[in-house]
This record gives C-alpha cells, structure tokens and sequence, in this order.
C-alpha cells in the first residue's frame, strides 16, 4: 500500500512529496479500536488507506451520535485540533472495520499548509464538507422523526454492507443515532409488525426495502 495512491491532491505536490511520505506513519487498525480520543489534543491527521472509521461526540451523560464516517482516500483533519484553534469541540473516532491508514503528523501538515496552495485548498474542502455533515445531523436530530431518520440509517447501512441483512445490535444503532436502546427496539418492533424488517438476535434483516424508502418520501413531503 503506496502512501502516494492514496493522497488526493498528490500530483498537486513537488518538494511536499517527499516530506509527507518521509513523516506519514502507517498502521493497521483492528476493528473496534479508538484511534483518537477527544481529551488527546493532537493525534495528527488520519488518511484512510482502506477499511472505515467512525467520528463521533459523546454527552455528559455517556450518549453517543455519528458525526460522519471516513473511508478510503479520505482524511480526518479534527483529529488534529491542536492545528486548528477555532475548533474547541472534542471528537473521538474508532475503527467501525479493520482499517489501514495513515498518521500525518500535525506539524508538518501545518508546514504544508503554509507553503502549497494546493495543500491549503484542498484542507478548506474537506472542513467544508465535514461542517456541511455536521449540519446535516443537526438537521436530522432537530427536525426529522425518529422512524424516518431510522429508515435512512438502515437503507445506508444496507447499501454500505451490500447486503439486508445487517449484522448490528440495536445498541449500536442506538449509538449512531443519539438514542437510547429503548428507544431503537420499540421502533424497530414497529417496523417488524408492519413487514419492514425481520429481528433476530444480533441481526436486523431488511424485508422490505420499497416500505422503508416510501417512508422517508412520504414524510419529506408532510
């Protein structure tokens, strides 16, 4: 695994290159390992090579929601705060899948930063979109009904799997979606007596994916 194919502006760089691959550290990541925690100040910046990683906030009293997720080619710059002062939240990401990835240290990001245009434009991108993800949730949490933020959790993780039958416990949707457990099994016991899942233990089998998209129409157009 190249550090070069998997840096997105590479071609963009001349004497960057060989200071981002000098300094990159890689690692192998098994799954369910918190790669940052958000009371470390500055792990450096995470470039996904293969697998995929979770980013989220937890509460004060131990709840959880999914900021965003990264996957191949893609790259975590919050894990790098200490470079970025304005940023004062603090975020943890864990590995959701064994992961290959990449640790750029802050410092020398930063350099980099300073020096290349590329570099800078390509950074003011993806806070771009990581804002932009986080807005979405807030929009999702503030303003959609669970069922139908429950629909959408379950058709993504479908199509992200490649399968319908998802292997996840209701906790851990619970996890991603800022909700209690409770709160997950009664909706997904709804689902089941309306024929849009089947549950199993450890297993949520989607059955009817044409219900579980009308759904989410049906409750955008309300």
């Amino acid at each position: 695994m190249k550090f070069s194919s998997y840096f997105p502006i590479w071609n963009k760089l001349t004497s960057a290159q060989q200071l981002l691959e000098k300094n990159a550290v890689f690692r192998k990541i098994e799954k369910g390992t918190v790669v940052h925690n958000g009371s470390v100040h500055c792990t450096g910046l995470l470039l996904v090579g293969s697998g995929q990683l979770r980013a989220y906030i937890l509460s004060e009293d131990g709840r959880e929601i999914t900021l965003y997720r990264l996957f191949e080619r893609d790259m975590c710059l919050f894990s790098a705060a200490c470079m970025m002062n304005s940023i004062q939240f603090e975020i943890t990401i864990e590995a959701e899948k064994d992961t290959e990835l990449w640790i750029i240290p802050a410092d020398i990001y930063k350099k980099l930063m300073a020096e290349s245009a590329a570099v800078a434009n390509y950074t003011n991108e993806i806070m771009a979109s990581r804002f932009s993800d986080v807005m979405w949730l807030m929009e999702q949490v503030l303003w959609k009904s669970f069922d139908k933020r429950l629909a959408e959790f379950l058709l993504t993780e479908a199509e992200l799997e490649a399968t319908t039958t998802l292997k996840i416990t209701h906790e851990t949707i619970g996890r991603h979606l800022g909700n209690p457990r409770e709160v997950v099994t009664r909706m997904l016991r709804y689902f089941q007596n309306e024929g849009l899942v089947k549950l199993s233990r450890g297993t949520i089998e989607i059955k009817d994916k044409k219900k579980l998209q009308a759904m989410i129409i049906m409750k955008k157009r309300l």
